[in-house]
C-alpha cells in the first residue's frame, strides 16, 4: 500500500477563538522526517473587532517554517529581525538555543476584514545544532522555483528543481496545485514522506486521501492523480529520532526543555525590541 498511516486533524484554539487544525505530533507518529509539528490554519475572514496577534513567546531546538496562501502577517524577534509575511514565501526561523519572536497583524490590515491561510510546520534540529545562535531567513516567493506539474519547490529538491532555502537537515516540501485528471509522478525516495490535502481528493497509486488530512507514504515510487483536481503539499526528509516536546520547546535532552521552562519563567531568554508583554509558560 502506497499509504501507510491517515492522521487525522485536532482543532487547537490559538486564542481569541483562532482555531488551527493540528496534525502534528500525532498518537500514531510524531514526526514525518524532521517536522514534529504541522498547524493548518484557516481559511478564515478576520473581523475588524478581532484580535489575534500571537505575543512574543520563546522556542529551541527548532525551526519554525511558515507559509501563507493568503492574508499577511509581521514576524519581529529577539535578533532585531522584523520581517512582514506574505503569500508564497518560506520565513525560516531557526530557535537554535534560544529565541523570541511575536507575529501580529499588519498595521494596514489591522481594524479591516481580511482573509488569512496557511501552514505552520517545525522541523527538529539535528542534535549538533540544537544550541545554535537564533536565526532568521526569509525567501520571498519570486525565488521559490516551480517543479514540472504545477509544483512549487519550498524547500529541498524534487523532480530535478531545488530550492534556495537553506535547511538544517535534508529536508522535503512541495507545494502542488494540480488541474483535473493531471498526474505527478514522485520519485522512490530514501526519506519520509507525507502527503496533506488541503482541497479536493488526491490518488495515491490509486488510494484515496481527503483533503485535511495528512496521508504518510512508503519510500517507493508513486503516482498522484486529481480527478477533479486538487492542491496538497508533500512534506519530508531525513528523520533525525524522538524529541521531547512540551510547549514550544523541543530538544533530544529533557533536561534542556526544564532549563528553558526556568529561563523563559525568569524573562532571561531575551526580548523582542519594542515589545513588553509576553505569553506566559
Amino acid at each position: 500500500m502506497a499509504i501507510v498511516h491517515v492522521l487525522e486533524p485536532h482543532l487547537k484554539d490559538l486564542g481569541g477563538g483562532f482555531m488551527v487544525r493540528r496534525l502534528l505530533p500525532a498518537a500514531l507518529r510524531q514526526a514525518v522526517g524532521p517536522f514534529v509539528f504541522f498547524d493548518h490554519f484557516g481559511p478564515v475572514t478576520h473581523q475588524p473587532d478581532d484580535n489575534h496577534d500571537v505575543r512574543p513567546h520563546p522556542h529551541i531546538g527548532l525551526s519554525t517554517v511558515t507559509y501563507l496562501f493568503e492574508g499577511a502577517m509581521v514576524h519581529r524577534d529577539s535578533t532585531g529581525v522584523v520581517q512582514r509575511i506574505e503569500p508564497g514565501a518560506i520565513n525560516w526561523m531557526t530557535a537554535g538555543r534560544g529565541i523570541v519572536h511575536s507575529e501580529r497583524a499588519p498595521d494596514d490590515l489591522r481594524g479591516t476584514r481580511y482573509a488569512s491561510h496557511g501552514l505552520q510546520l517545525w522541523c527538529a534540529l539535528p542534535e549538533s545544532l540544537e544550541e545554535c545562535d537564533p536565526a532568521f531567513a526569509h525567501t520571498p516567493a519570486a525565488d521559490i522555483p516551480e517543479v514540472v506539474g504545477d509544483g512549487r519547490a519550498l524547500i529541498g529538491e524534487l523532480l530535478g528543481v531545488t530550492s534556495p532555502v537553506k535547511p538544517t537537515s535534508p529536508t522535503l516540501y512541495v507545494e502542488f496545485s494540480m488541474s483535473p485528471g493531471s498526474v505527478a509522478h514522485l520519485p522512490a525516495s530514501e526519506f519520509e514522506r507525507a502527503i496533506y490535502g488541503l482541497e479536493g481528493t488526491v490518488n495515491i497509486d490509486g488510494e484515496p486521501l481527503e483533503p485535511l488530512a495528512l496521508g504518510v507514504i512508503s519510500g517507493d515510487a508513486c503516482a498522484i492523480t486529481a480527478p477533479s483536481g486538487a492542491r496538497f503539499v508533500i512534506i519530508g526528509g531525513q528523520p533525525l529520532g524522538h524529541r521531547h516536546m512540551v510547549w514550544n520547546f523541543v530538544s533530544s535532552r529533557r533536561e534542556r526543555i526544564e532549563e528553558a521552562k526556568t529561563a523563559w519563567r525568569a524573562q532571561a531568554m531575551g526580548q523582542v525590541p519594542g515589545e513588553t508583554d509576553f505569553i506566559p509558560y
